[in-house]
């Protein structure tokens, strides 16, 4: 037996549920090794690149064209795209994923780096004009996207520190590491955020209920020139994430945060502007809209945040990416019987329960699994993975904790 370990929310795939094609992964019998032969495995046992024929299952191009310009083609063209996609990934091993996980992640360094600083650069400049426009136009709308702006740039330093903590905690004091400071950190940043918002929809509504008067508030201009300027640095910080936000999740929070604020700036604007030349109460309503749009983002991402630590499934495609390579490893492997993914903060826990002969020598048992569990933990996203080894499928996985229920 190698490692197992208790999991509370798991994604649970066993081997005859496998299902959106490739169909079936788990062989019940062992290989029969076939002439071409894609690697041999540290412990010598050869097994054949293709042993279930996915290949076959691939569409060309052109095909997929043809099933483009039919008149209800295109809904299976785009599902017969994802499922070559499936099958490409299935096929390529291990080594190549960590491989290109890793180049891709080389070649984004510098674009990463310049997108965290530039941010970071653009929010403290910017921060000081929206202020700056907030308090001398004494406009409700502006007040709230001079907050957002004050928080954009505590956002950059609190995920900036943490990235530096989490890569330098003690490994005797916290054995699973800093990975989780980020997402912490975005649900205690995300609950301030949330709370500073409510106080300028409270103030707007007290502004609403006791204004006497249809008196228009003051216009300002510096004010809007000064907003507006905040808006065309985030448009060029906007495309620039846009076009690198795959290649870092940080990226894609940053991305994320310059499109909200364009949609922010520009309606702060607008109802500023509102509240000088139209109607008095736009500016307060502005600044209940924007607050509330705010409040209702950040909810959201605290939401997904906590699903991240309460241990939410993996995706279905890594899933099925897991069986399949834990099926064809070795030889010795004569079933998967269970595979978990789940997250444990922002990356993978993984769980896999193997089937062998039980006459497999202990040796041997311990061998594969060891290389199984180290192939694993080195693709992209993947924390710690667990592999335990059996000799038969009726029994309920050893590291499934069954509650007792008292009546």
């Amino acid at each position: 037996m190698h490692n197992g370990r208790q999991s509370t929310s798991t994604s649970t795939v066993k081997s005859s549920a496998i299902h959106n094609a490739p169909d079936a992964v788990v062989p019940d019998q062992p290989f029969k090794l076939e002439p071409d032969i894609e690697r041999a495995s540290v412990s010598g046992s050869i097994l054949p690149s293709d042993p279930y024929q996915f290949r076959d299952g691939l569409i060309d191009d052109e095909t997929l064209s043809q099933l483009r310009r039919r008149r209800r083609g295109k809904r299976l063209a785009k599902y017969q795209r994802r499922q070559n996609d499936l099958i490409t990934s299935l096929l390529k091993p291990m080594e190549e994923h960590t491989e290109e996980a890793q180049s891709e992640e080389e070649a984004a360094r510098l674009q990463v780096k310049i997108a965290v600083y530039g941010s970071l650069i653009a929010n403290s400049a910017l921060c000081i004009l929206q202020m700056y426009a907030a308090i001398s136009s004494i406009s409700l709308s502006l007040l709230a996207t001079g907050i957002d702006s004050v928080f954009d740039i505590g956002s950059n330093l609190v995920l900036f520190w943490l990235h530096k903590k989490a890569q330098k905690l003690d490994e005797n004091k916290w054995p699973v590491g800093g990975s989780r400071l980020e997402t912490i950190g975005n649900i205690v940043y995300g609950s301030l955020m949330s709370s500073v918002n409510l106080i300028v929809i409270v103030e707007s509504m007290r502004t609403i209920i006791s204004k006497r008067g249809d008196d228009l508030i003051p216009f300002h201009l510096p004010s809007i020139i000064a907003v507006a300027s905040a808006l065309v640095v985030k448009f060029i910080l906007f495309v620039y994430c846009y076009s690198i936000r795959k290649r870092s999740s940080q990226v894609q929070v940053l991305w994320e945060d310059h499109r909200n604020d364009l949609w922010i700036n520009s309606f702060g604007v607008l109802m500023s502007c509102g509240g000088s030349k139209l109607r008095w109460y736009l500016d307060p309503m502005g600044g209940i809209i924007i607050a509330a749009g705010i409040v209702v983002a950040w909810g959201r991402t605290i939401y997904g945040q906590f699903e991240l630590l309460a241990g939410k499934a993996a995706p279905h495609e890594f899933i099925q990416l897991l069986v399949y390579k834990a099926a064809t490893f070795n030889e010795g492997i004569i079933k998967v019987d269970t595979v978990r993914a789940y997250h444990s903060g922002p990356e993978y826990f993984v769980e896999i329960d193997i089937v062998m002969g039980a006459d497999t020598p202990l040796w041997k048992a311990h061998d594969i699994s060891q290389q199984l569990q180290d192939k694993i933990e080195v693709l992209p996203n993947v924390e710690r993975a667990f592999v335990h080894v059996d000799h038969e499928t009726t029994h309920v996985p050893e590291h499934r904790k069954t509650k007792l229920i008292i009546l």
